[in-house]
């Protein structure tokens, strides 16, 4: 019962403001053949109003907004100037009723006075029977003014075109099928606010919003727009009638903040502007939406120089010709000079004090926005109305939605701009300039974003005078020089630090600069690269110089050893042939040819049978030839030193062949071991890339696992015939087989220590020139220090090379071990 009394009451008060619509309504009122409303916040309630029972708002008790007034004096002067046209709308004359709408929630006297019929209104009839002469509303300022009232327009398609209403919310034609607008919505202002922070390279920001429809919604859009950029959006707070700007502030001082995005009206920018200056709030870059960015008295204020730098996103300023005339004669009229006594709300300005001068001089934003809005329902229904050679059909009955169809199908020329909206209801032709509060205390252009047709984006930096030396600042952590990783430093992406890339990687700043790339196994990069380059690949070709004289020294061998072959087989009977190994020296000789093959892979490109013929020849046939001199070391005791002692051993040795016994065995053994390694594990190219990281050696890499059994072999071969060879270093001077044995055993081991350290050492390319010296040298110790003197003493010493000789030496030996 309690709920049912006081909605009785507010209905009375409807009813009472209804009633008082009748008093003369001064500027506010025009009779007309058809009805536009006009919803204008000349005065601005701050803040909640609290009653104990439902009473009306008195909006002249208010705050005046000067611009508001402005906007509503736009529309009286476009009304009247359609009137006045000859071309639009001939022999028709519109009418609008206006009304101030001060608050957000509370103003629905003039709504309900618009879609009355009769002051009544009766929604349970007919829709076209129940209706006004009211074609279209301009209206109202802001989101959330406009989110109360549409849906009061929207249930009978009353076209509701919109001045200032930006929230994209109103983009929903589900909701608000019949609301349109002519200014940009806040997609387009966040934009080009975005546009401004990237082109400076602003990344650390704050963002304050009016905590209501348009503010909330703007801060949503940043957010978004924001998400792939290097912008963060290090505070946001929604501010309200009773904002602790203190405690905003003290936030932006602790976070070091240099760049402050206001999105508010110009009621909740004033309050935080001149907070700013009281609590002196110094060197910031303030961008100032377009609600308040042409203000005419902040940038005046006092010490608002020591706040920093202001610049802000306007609509471009369009002076609309002859609306100053009008402003100068319609405050000549002095409607308003007996505001005072008229009691309804919505038509009193209190506007008395204020001169033409101010009214013109006041903001102009949005003032364009009105009077295309005033010109887009003209143009609707001189097209409903069947308009042309100066006359309209005065037979057609005009309904709203028929007004909204052709609103929707506009597309006229308005001082040289083009009027036409999207599907959406939203202008499809737009742009923004970019202003800056110069030290006069005016807005200057200094750039633009023009959205469509095409983008384009433009400032002159030169135009703006900051208040440090150069374009401030506003970073949560200073950009990582070239060759450094990002490392997150907190929640936000602006906020790192920075570690250098290490060697064999690189940041690509553009795609990952928080990731230290890899990079292939075919490319290096130095520490700190951005980009990795191709390893330059050295091997030995076969046209390198010191390849070919080791290819040449090969070929050599090859013929010496088949020269010698020759002078042995020519001399095969005598004493010194028969010495060095008889039928064995030919086996020695070929098995070192043989070995030589493998020098000759040493070169080119490895391949995987280049690898496995650079060493399976030489294991394989320098094993026999280390089982050769093995038996001939044994031999050589044997005769000497073993035979008077033990003469069974010699008798055996000679009965079963035992020479060629274990030279076979050692070649079946290492044959056996190079098939099952080779088999497992063949040598096979390989690229080393760790010693240099600039370049890729090709080599031929062994499994030391498999292969150790073939090296074991060749090494116990090493040691017996040392170990045998060392026993006959007494033996007769001229008759010393087993001291050279010694001496090439000792030459070979020198070789190989000596390639086992540089290869310890050194990974260089060379390495295979080098293994190929030290195989050649290995064939060349045997050749040249045990078959080269018995040479020299088949030609040059043949006195030597007697029967007689050698029995001599061998007699004298007898009878020094005897003594």
């Amino acid at each position: 019962m309690k709920h049912f009394l006081v909605s009785l009451c507010l209905i009375g008060t409807f009813l009472h403001a209804s009633a008082q619509c009748t008093v003369r309504a001064s500027e506010f009122q025009l009779e007309g053949d058809y009805l536009i409303g006009g919803l204008f916040d000349i005065h601005h309630a701050n803040g909640p109003a609290y009653h104990a029972r439902p009473a009306l708002t008195d909006c002249a008790s208010k705050d005046f907004i000067s611009s508001s007034y402005r906007r509503f004096q736009v529309m009286r002067f476009s009304v009247e100037e359609i009137n006045n046209s000859t071309n639009l709308l001939p022999n028709v004359s519109l009418g609008y009723e206006i009304f101030d709408h001060c608050t957000d929630l509370q103003n629905f006297p003039g709504i309900l006075k618009l879609i009355s019929v009769n002051g009544s209104i009766q929604p349970w009839d007919e829709p076209y029977n129940s209706l006004s002469k009211l074609i279209a509303v301009v209206g109202t300022y802001t989101s959330t003014e406009t989110r109360t009232v549409a849906p009061l327009f929207m249930m009978n398609l009353i076209p509701m075109i919109s001045y200032g209403a930006a929230s994209s919310i109103f983009s929903r034609k589900q909701n608000y099928p019949s609301f349109l607008r002519t200014v940009q919505s806040n997609k387009d202002v966040i934009e080009v606010i975005v546009n401004i922070l990237q082109h400076f390279k602003w990344r650390w920001v704050a963002f304050l919003n009016i905590d209501d429809d348009y503010g909330n919604d703007g801060r949503d859009l940043f957010i978004k727009m924001i998400k792939d950029t290097k912008i963060c959006l290090a505070y946001t707070k929604g501010l309200h009638y009773d904002t602790d700007y203190s405690s905003i502030f003290r936030q932006i001082r602790a976070q070091k903040i240099g760049v402050i995005i206001v999105f508010a009206a110009e009621w909740t920018a004033k309050a935080l502007i001149k907070s700013a200056i009281q609590l002196n709030i110094t060197n910031k870059v303030w961008i100032a939406g377009d609600a308040w960015s042409l203000n005419k008295e902040l940038p005046k204020e006092k010490g608002i120089k020591s706040i920093g730098t202001v610049l802000g996103v306007a609509e471009p300023v369009v002076a609309i010709p002859g609306f100053s005339d009008f402003v100068h004669s319609a405050k000549s009229q002095n409607h308003c000079e007996n505001a005072e006594q008229q009691n309804f709300c919505n038509y009193v300005c209190n506007c008395s004090s204020l001169n033409a001068s101010d009214v013109i001089g006041a903001d102009p934003s949005f003032s364009f926005s009105v009077y295309s809005a005033v010109y887009a329902i003209a143009h609707a229904l001189h097209n409903t109305l069947q308009c042309g050679a100066g006359r309209c059909n005065g037979n057609i009955t005009v309904h709203p939605h028929m007004v909204l169809e052709e609103l929707k199908k506009s597309n006229f020329s308005l001082l040289d701009r083009r009027i036409e909206f999207d599907e959406n209801g939203d202008p499809k032709h737009g742009s923004y300039s970019i202003v800056f509060w110069n030290h006069r205390g005016d807005a200057e252009e200094v750039g633009f974003n023009d959205f469509r047709p095409s983008l384009h984006f433009f400032i002159n930096s030169s135009k703006i005078h900051w208040h440090t030396e150069k374009v401030p600042t506003s970073l949560c952590s200073k950009e990582c020089h070239i060759g450094y990783k990002k490392k997150y430093h907190g929640i936000h992406k602006c906020c790192f630090d920075c570690e250098i890339c290490p060697k064999r990687t690189y940041v690509n700043s553009t795609e990952d600069p928080y990731k230290c790339i890899p990079c292939k196994g075919t490319e290096w990069s130095a520490v700190g690269s951005t980009s990795c380059s191709l390893r330059v690949v050295e091997y030995i070709p076969f046209t390198d110089s010191g390849a070919i004289l080791i290819m040449a020294g090969t070929w050599a061998l090859v013929g010496l050893a088949l020269a010698m072959s020759v002078l042995f087989a020519i001399n095969y009977n005598t004493p010194v042939v028969r010495s060095a190994g008889g039928p064995m020296c030919f086996l020695i000789l070929g098995c070192l040819s043989l070995c030589s093959l493998s020098v000759f892979f040493y070169f080119g490109t490895p391949t995987i049978s280049f690898c496995i013929l650079r060493f399976l020849p030489f294991i394989l046939f320098y094993t026999v030839c280390l089982a050769c001199f093995v038996v001939r070391s044994f031999q050589i005791v044997c005769i000497f030193k073993i035979t008077a002692k033990f003469p069974q051993v010699h008798s055996w040795w000679k009965k079963c062949h035992g020479q060629w016994l274990v030279i076979t065995v050692a070649f079946v053994i290492q044959a056996l071991l190079l098939v099952i390694s080779y088999s497992y594990a063949p040598p096979n190219p390989y690229n080393e890339t760790v010693w240099y990281p600039d370049k890729i050696i090709l080599g031929c890499g062994i499994n030391l696992k498999t292969s150790s059994g073939s090296v074991v072999l060749l090494l116990c071969l090493c040691c017996l015939c040392f170990i045998f060879s060392y026993m006959g270093k007494d033996l007769p001077k001229n008759y010393n087989e087993a001291k050279a044995i010694t001496f090439c055993l000792l030459l070979l081991i020198l070789t190989w220590i000596i390639f086992a350290t540089v290869y310890v050492l050194y990974r260089g390319k060379y390495i295979p020139t080098l293994n190929a010296l030290a195989v050649l040298s290995s064939l060349y110790s045997f050749l040249l220090f045990y078959f080269l003197p018995k040479c020299y003493i088949i030609i040059f010493q043949s006195y030597k090379n007697t029967q007689q000789y050698f029995q001599g030496l061998i007699q004298n030996y007898t009878k020094t071990i005897s003594q």
